[in-house]
Parts: C-alpha cells; sequence; structure tokens
C-alpha cells in the first residue's frame, strides 16, 4: 500500500473534527484529492491569464 501525502488548506477556519473528517475523505478517496487538486490548478491558471490581459 502506497501512502499518499498532500498539504490541505483551508479557505475558511474550521473545528478539529471538521479537519479530521476531511483529512480521512481525502485519503479513503484519492480519486477525490485529484479532482480537488485539478479544479484548483484550473482555477488559479484562470485568474492569471485574466490578470495577464
Amino acid at each position: 500500500m502506497t501512502k499518499m501525502c498532500f498539504t490541505l488548506s483551508a479557505s475558511r477556519l474550521m473545528k478539529v473534527s471538521e479537519g479530521r473528517k476531511l483529512c480521512k475523505e481525502m485519503g479513503d478517496k484519492p480519486i477525490l484529492l485529484l479532482s480537488v487538486e485539478f479544479e484548483a490548478k484550473k482555477r488559479y491558471f484562470a485568474s492569471k491569464g485574466k490578470a495577464a490581459s
């Protein structure tokens, strides 16, 4: 079994229990983590492109 390491960044303050629950969900479903990462990158590069225009 491979161990996944990732960094969780929150856009709002969370209770510790919410953070633990989110980390557990991400660890149990790696495809969910990949989809969240892809969406974040897509939004970042879209905003970066608008700023350059």
